[in-house]
């Protein structure tokens, strides 16, 4: 039986990564979380030319039942071998449906950075993923007679309506009630212009602001481009909806710039470490040199 806070983290290990094909896909041994099993799948490029694209999926034979709905907080790493100072995280929160069952992250490393030499992601062959995995919120079970199913739709209606707490106007779930009052403290005419009235949809547009929000309170590192163009066009949308976000936007190229200003002292740290290297590395060539000149004479050598 699936529950709230059902929690996994486990590694998986893609052998031969090199042999594998563009766009083939790589599955992870399913984990059972809650009451069912989970997996990881991988694409060699995929929907995103020249990157790793990494997914969580849930690893059902059968179709799911109508009604079945899991709100899931997951993070994936690819696993830097030499430092995990330089392993690459990216978290999300999602909800994982019938029509749904899988989601993840299509840029989740370049290709070029993953297969370059001493990169520390390629060793021998081997790229390791790890993932947290926590279950946030249960809706239905896995009970597929139809009689059950019946059942389920109409229970499980009642626990989603019983399981969302209204805040100013808006039905949200239990995990996102205290964000969702801390935006109305901070910002109390942000919906001032919204008009709709039907609660499944308001849910939706609430559901979706704080996901943005969330969005952009991940790392720079786990932040791509793709992510702030995508968090750009989202604002967009909610501003047509009637949403007063100009405090949103403002933070929003606040954090595009600190995004430019990252990228391009990575470049600088990248240059700066390959002349490091260099250096290293006619250090030890010299030191050799020194040293086999100082190593004093054997007898044969005088004689």
């Amino acid at each position: 039986m699936a529950a709230k806070g059902d929690y996994k983290k486990f590694c998986w290990e893609i052998n031969n990564f090199s042999s594998l094909k563009t766009d083939e896909r790589c599955y992870s041994v399913p984990v059972m979380i809650g009451d069912l099993k989970w997996r990881l799948f991988s694409i060699i490029k995929g929907c995103k030319a020249d990157y790793l694209s990494v997914n969580l999926e849930v690893a059902h034979c059968q179709p799911l039942p109508s009604g079945w709905r899991r709100y899931v907080k997951f993070s994936i790493t690819v696993v830097n071998q030499r430092s995990q100072q330089f392993c690459v995280q990216k978290e999300t929160q999602r909800w994982f449906e019938q029509d749904a069952p899988g989601w993840g992250f299509a840029e989740m490393l370049p290709l070029t950075k993953l297969n370059a030499n001493d990169s520390g992601f390629l060793v021998d062959g081997h790229v390791m993923i790890a993932a947290e995995i926590e279950v946030l919120e249960v809706i239905g079970t896995l009970d597929e007679s139809e009689e059950s199913v019946q059942s389920n739709d109409k229970v499980n209606k009642t626990q989603e309506v019983k399981e969302s707490i209204d805040v100013n106007g808006f039905q949200v779930l239990p995990s996102q009630v205290e964000s969702v009052r801390r935006i109305f403290e901070k910002h109390p005419d942000i919906a001032v212009g919204f008009q709709v009235k039907n609660q499944h949809l308001r849910k939706t547009f609430m559901n979706f602001l704080v996901n943005v929000i969330e969005t952009l309170c991940q790392s720079l590192q786990e932040l791509s481009n793709e992510d702030l163009v995508e968090i750009d066009i989202g604002l967009t949308y909610l501003k047509d909806a009637g949403f007063k976000v100009d405090w949103l936007e403002k933070k929003l190229d606040q954090v595009k710039e600190k995004k430019e200003k990252e990228q391009s002292g990575l470049v600088i740290l990248q240059g700066i470490e390959k002349q490091l290297h260099d250096l290293m590395h006619k250090c030890e060539t010299k030191k050799s040199e020194v040293l086999s000149i100082g190593a004093p004479l054997k007898f044969d050598d005088v004689v």
